[in-house]
């Protein structure tokens, strides 16, 4: 597998996330890309210097016009995979040990189905909510909700007991991040560059993929620590506001959510996206204007 990262200026949870993925993977030493764009806070110069003691492949793009933004940036990292499958992953994630290797066991428990596998995740409830299905809320000063006061060794030890007693499987994706068959990843043609920046690209994916017969499921055996969409909402760690960027981003993509498919997103139980009969005739619709 590749593992793929694309960022924006987020410099400090992405040396924690790429020494985490390097320290617990299973696969240490599988390929791994790094997609910078526009970063202005040490990002690029820190990757340059680094690259090497993690063995990265980096690709910076400093002056983007046209930004490329999650959905984007995760394209340009498939499009240099070279292996079966693609791992992705958001900067402001910490991996827990064998975490890669318990979602590629998923695959090999399924092997004639069409997957995308989620880890399970641990977040600092910096949302305030009650609860959210493949999601562990946990207290603040649980782990630690910022990169400065993260407490790896406690969470690692903590996860190693989860994954144990734990064996977990719903039909959800979380985020556009986990694994998939760098095929699959093709087919459906990755994400729509309609959604950049950042907000309702995730939803759209996993609309397309559900109608391209892809299965999704999110696996307790795999762990992650999510500090909490600090490369979108909170780059700058205030949890009192998103940022600009993100706000725009979002009115702005619920507009053309409309645009594209005509009516809201509908969630199951579960708070996944759902695919119904209007979706069904409307992405038949799509595919027919684009041919």
């Amino acid at each position: 597998m590749t593992f793929c990262i694309s960022t924006y200026n987020n410099l400090s949870y992405l040396k924690i996330a790429i020494d985490s993925v390097r320290k617990n993977s299973y696969f240490k030493d599988a390929t791994f890309i790094i997609h910078a764009e526009n970063c202005n806070d040490g990002t690029n110069e820190w990757l340059e210097e680094n690259k090497d003691k993690y063995n990265l492949k980096i690709y910076i793009e400093p002056n983007n016009k046209v930004v490329r933004g999650i959905g984007g940036g995760m394209d340009f990292c498939a499009s240099k995979v070279k292996t079966e499958y693609i791992m992705f992953l958001h900067s402001d994630f910490y991996v827990s040990k064998n975490w890669d290797k318990a979602c590629l066991d998923v695959f090999e428990k399924y092997p004639d189905k069409k997957l995308w596998v989620s880890s399970y995740r641990v977040q600092p409830n910096i949302f305030k909510e009650d609860s959210r299905p493949g999601t562990f809320m946990a207290d603040n000063d649980e782990f630690g909700e910022f990169h400065h006061n993260f407490n790896s060794e406690h969470f690692e030890n903590w996860a190693e007991e989860f994954t144990k007693i734990n064996d977990i499987e719903i039909r959800k994706g979380e985020g556009v991040s986990g694994l998939i068959r760098k095929k699959d990843w093709d087919e459906v043609g990755g994400n729509d560059p309609l959604f950049s920046p950042a907000s309702w690209e995730d939803m759209d994916l996993f609309i397309r993929l559900q109608m391209e017969g892809c299965n999704f499921i999110l696996s307790s055996k795999s762990l992650i620590y999510h500090f909490g969409a600090r490369g979108s909402h909170f780059p700058e760690d205030d949890f009192s506001k998103k940022s600009d960027r993100q706000v725009k981003a979002e009115t702005n993509n619920a507009q053309k959510w409309y645009t594209k498919w005509g009516f809201p997103p509908i969630f199951d139980e579960l708070r996944f996206v759902k695919v119904t009969e209007d979706y069904i005739k409307r992405y038949a619709e799509i595919k027919n204007e684009k041919n």
